[in-house]
């Protein structure tokens, strides 16, 4: 074999090799879900191998990352610890992107759930390591959705989220005969670990609104952490995240 050829044959080997390994990274996805289009994101671990099963994360983003552009929702929370600290989180995350003027609940919750079913049919996922995370009204939706389908989740993480912020706009979440909303989604989701992150500054939601989940969840005796983090204000995300013991918390839970 002369040397052109043995280089050509080289390059065709490794040009099928790259073909045939899957596109890791932040990946642009859309689905079509009662008659609308929407733009999400999946982000792929670089070593994703499909002989295994992997754990997946559906993530939440908040009011600020609303739109149609497929890609703001990666910018704030789960996206950047992704990106610098990928050793620390070995999993396939679903970043769906909330319409503008919408909020996670009802449809939208919906549309969530069918991303995470899309990305569960396409990549050999792990269904008792399936998580739920979220920001601010993204924190909301961990509640709404927790609530609404306890069985999907071996755990939850919930960072700055709330229940009674904007009562008009969220009056989806609980049942309107429910005295106490909190008792009623603790009571509700009781077997699924939680994590909560809320700054003690934050202006935006009330840090009282995850002070009351926690009291609630520990009222009926559920697995709970709780991290009130000091003179932080709304971006707590940044620090819960940032926690190497949240990960190894989260990646520890089997449904």
């Amino acid at each position: 074999m002369t040397r052109s050829t043995l280089t050509f044959a080289m390059l065709a080997c490794a040009t099928f090799a790259q073909a045939r390994s899957p596109e890791t990274g932040f990946l642009d996805r859309t689905l079509t879900f009662e008659g609308r289009t929407y733009p999400y994101q999946i982000y792929v671990p670089r070593d994703y191998d499909p002989a295994r099963k992997w754990p997946v994360i559906l993530f939440l983003h908040g009011a600020g990352e609303r739109g149609d552009n497929g890609s703001a929702q990666t910018q704030e929370g789960l996206g950047t610890p992704l990106r610098l600290w990928p050793e620390r989180w070995p999993a396939i995350a679903v970043f769906p992107q909330a319409p503008a003027g919408t909020n996670w609940q009802g449809a939208q919750g919906r549309m969530a759930m069918a991303a995470l079913a899309a990305v569960e049919a396409q990549y050999n996922t792990d269904p008792d390591r399936t998580y739920l995370t979220g920001i601010s009204m993204g924190g909301n939706g961990a509640w709404y959705l927790g609530y609404q389908q306890p069985e999907r989740w071996a755990a939850i993480c919930a960072i700055c989220g709330f229940l009674e912020h904007d009562p008009a706009r969220y009056q989806l979440f609980t049942p309107p005969t429910a005295a106490d909303p909190f008792l009623e989604v603790a009571t509700t989701i009781q077997d699924i670990p939680v994590w909560i992150v809320h700054g003690e500054a934050d202006p935006v939601v009330s840090v009282e609104q995850s002070r009351r989940m926690h009291h609630a969840l520990k009222d009926v005796g559920a697995e709970v952490h709780y991290v009130e983090v000091p003179g932080v204000g709304h971006g707590s995300w940044h620090p819960g995240y940032a926690d190497e013991e949240l990960a190894a918390w989260l990646f520890s839970k089997r449904r």
